[in-house]
């Protein structure tokens, strides 16, 4: 097991989370049900429409999401007429994104599989869109796995991010985060690094927005919900991250705060 699988692994029991989803909703979980435990990434299920919106089902309908997690862009956007196919190194969120899919009836338009991003097993120009969501920052050789995305998409074709970046502040970096236990583990990049190496990569940048200001009201909302029902809660990141993520949401408010990090959102294309 890589040490960037047992890092999200360490703590997840997938046949206990689809057990407890299965019982709690036998008529199978909407997105909006699941997004506590699959949307693991700042924004939620806002962040995720404001992603899908740059895509279109009819133009871009084959869509790539690399570092899918536990998939719960793909459902969201499974459910807009999209037909997506995830990819993620951790084999035991593959089986967990599978296994929501299934019970949320949409396994057929959302499916996944394990592998490298920096060797993607799929055809050259066999996709209309890749995207990435806080999965990124995982990549060590970015520019290798932006090469692989330019290989794969059609002419045309779009990349979209919704993504950490390092900030001015980035020495003020607090550990542990969802992404990471520690710096040796992190792979942010600087938002110029990131635009050069699209650049390289032969892409053109439509748009590069950053969303930091909303990220920050958006953690700290949570961080209140999370504290305050954190033993209650049918479904929560604590069922992927353990009680570890109750410092990992402090730590990301912090480097939010203290512009450690920032948020941006981009369009590319070929």
């Amino acid at each position: 097991m890589t040490t960037l699988s047992h890092h999200y692994q360490q703590h997840l029991s997938v046949e206990e989370v689809l057990g407890r989803v299965a019982e709690h909703f036998p008529s199978g979980p909407t997105f909006f049900e699941l997004a506590p435990l699959d949307q693991l990434h700042i924004g939620g299920v806002k962040a995720s429409a404001r992603l899908i919106g740059l895509l279109n089902a009819e133009t871009h309908p084959r869509v790539l999401d690399i570092g899918a997690g536990a998939g719960g862009l793909m459902r969201q956007a499974a459910e807009l007429g999209f037909v997506l196919v995830g990819l993620d190194i951790t084999h035991g969120f593959n089986r967990l994104n599978q296994g929501l899919s299934e019970l949320s009836g949409l396994e057929k338009r959302a499916q996944c599989v394990t592998g490298d991003a920096t060797h993607l097993p799929f055809a050259t120009a066999s996709v209309d869109a890749v995207l990435f969501q806080h999965s990124f920052l995982n990549m060590p050789d970015g520019p290798a796995v932006l090469r692989e995305c330019r290989r794969v998409l059609r002419p045309e074709g779009r990349l979209v991010m919704h993504e950490v970046v390092s900030g001015p502040n980035a020495l003020a970096m607090r550990y542990p985060v969802p992404w990471a236990s520690d710096a040796a583990h992190s792979h942010l990049e600087s938002a110029a690094s990131l635009k050069a190496q699209l650049h390289e990569a032969g892409f053109y940048l439509n748009h590069f927005n950053d969303w930091s200001e909303d990220a920050l009201a958006w953690r700290k909302h949570q961080r209140e919900k999370e504290t305050q029902t954190q033993r209650q809660a049918l479904l929560s990141p604590q069922l992927v991250f353990g009680e570890r993520f109750l410092t990992m949401g402090k730590n990301l408010v912090a480097n939010l705060a203290d512009e450690a990090i920032k948020v941006v959102e981009i369009e590319a294309s070929c």
